[in-house]
């Protein structure tokens, strides 16, 4: 080896190192909390701490930097290793190169420093941040980052990355599921994570009170007509009937239903409180919906679909109940929507959301058409269901137990053993509706 095969082989083992320390750098100061670090650098005081602490602060300062000096550092150690193997072996030394470059490279740059981070992740930030600070610091380099961004948003117009960088909501999901399994935070710290993160995705038609299950005062109640409503089914507030049975009136509040009785005008019709109700679209999101309700002061409102027609309601307890959970008072009667019995088999409301029924029986019921496990009986058979009668999909029995009407009340879902199993269940149920409709075009 020649002098300059020295230099260059030393250049290569620093290179190596500095991603080293880069690797456990940007691994520790992604997975360590801001207020983590500002706990750090408040406890000790100490410069690395305060370091961590800024950096963790304003990720987006530190991470595209970072970023373009790793890319920088190998590809100048690939080119550099390149180089010096032409030199010593010729071409045959190029390929032999490259095999032993990937293996070291991701054993000793990659590997070895992120596990460490991850297993020691106070230790490696502590001990990697005043670098880093003083990397992205560095002027050129903050020059370089930027411009190297400001081509990718030319390259890719929208936000950019330059607000980054960007988590999506499956990734942090996935981050609030791995920290419940470290025990990082509690199972109900998990759930309630969740419920923030998927409320924004949910709707005023997902967790409203369905029209059959409303408790309407009708248009020509009393007072005390209307105050008994209330009291049998313990409500404060009830939606008045219009002159249409199809229409709601207004809502008429139990208070004042008792003030009037209180002072004698019992007999008075209750459309002579009723006082303006709000009316939404059953698309509305839950969340921006809650702080409407927040700013108007109003606990109720109506839902109604694209014709106008009513379809349910809405309150502010609804809203509350998809964060925290069900809210039972003392005048509740708590109906369970899934009973498990002893032979196995589930006893499920037919409002149950097919999401969260998913979730429960790990199944993979579709949902892109209806929303309940009513609705995906109902929408797969395309007829209202005797009781008894049953849809198969996925290894599970779904027959309609309780059936009121055209609503479907009760449901009964079997597990079905691996002997019971139609393999083509699904297609067969898939086929009768082809050829169902087939027919019906037929005829037509």
């Amino acid at each position: 080896m020649t002098g300059t095969d020295i230099w260059i082989l030393i250049a290569i083992i620093v290179l190596l190192l500095i991603l080293v320390v880069l690797a456990a750098a940007e691994t520790a100061l992604n997975r360590i909390s801001r207020v983590k670090a500002q706990a750090l650098a408040e406890a000790t005081g100490t410069k690395p701490a305060q370091a961590l602490a800024r950096l963790v602060t304003h990720p987006e300062r530190f991470i595209n930097p970072l970023l373009v000096t790793v890319t920088v550092l190998q590809t100048g150690q690939a080119f550099l290793t390149s180089i010096l193997a032409d030199r010593l072996f010729g071409t045959t030394g190029l390929i032999v190169a490259f095999v032993i470059n990937v293996v070291v490279f991701f054993v000793l740059a990659e590997s070895m420093p992120k596990t460490w981070a991850v297993l020691h992740t106070e230790r490696a930030g502590l001990a990697t941040a005043r670098f880093v600070q003083g990397l992205v610091s560095f002027p050129p380099l903050r020059v370089i980052s930027r411009a190297l961004i400001g081509l990718t948003n030319v390259l890719l117009p929208g936000k950019g990355l330059k607000e980054g960088p960007f988590v999506s909501e499956q990734e942090l999901l996935g981050i609030v599921e791995a920290a419940a399994e470290d025990e990082v935070i509690e199972h109900e710290e998990r759930e309630l994570i969740e419920s923030i993160i998927e409320f924004g995705d949910t709707v005023a038609r997902e967790v409203m009170v369905p029209r059959p299950d409303m408790v309407i005062v009708p248009h020509d109640a009393t007072v005390t007509a209307g105050l008994d409503l209330a009291i049998a089914h313990g409500y404060s507030r009830l939606p008045l009937h219009g002159e249409d049975d199809e229409d709601i009136a207004g809502i008429v509040y139990a208070k004042d239903l008792m003030r009037a009785e209180r002072e004698g005008r019992g007999d008075t019709p209750a459309l002579d409180l009723v006082r303006p109700v709000r009316f939404i679209p059953e698309n509305k999101p839950v969340s921006r919906l809650m702080r409407e309700m927040q700013a108007g002061k109003f606990h109720l409102a109506i839902v109604a679909d694209e014709y106008g027609g009513i379809v349910g309601l809405i309150t502010l307890e609804d809203c509350l109940e998809e964060l925290v959970g069900e809210i039972v008072d003392e005048y509740d009667i708590e109906a369970l929507a899934v009973q498990r019995l002893p032979n196995g088999d589930y006893l499920v409301d037919g409002g149950v959301q097919v999401e969260d029924l998913n979730e429960l029986l790990e199944a993979h019921l579709p949902d892109e058409e209806w929303d309940t496990l009513g609705g995906f009986l109902f929408g797969t058979l395309e007829h209202v269901p005797e009781p008894g009668e049953s849809v198969e999909h996925g290894g599970w029995r779904f027959a309609a137990e309780e059936v009121d009407g055209r609503r479907i009340r009760l449901v009964r879902i079997t597990p079905l053993a691996p002997d019971e199993r139609s393999t083509n269940g699904d297609q067969r149920h898939q086929r009768d509706r082809q050829e169902r409709r087939a027919g019906d075009r037929a005829a037509g």
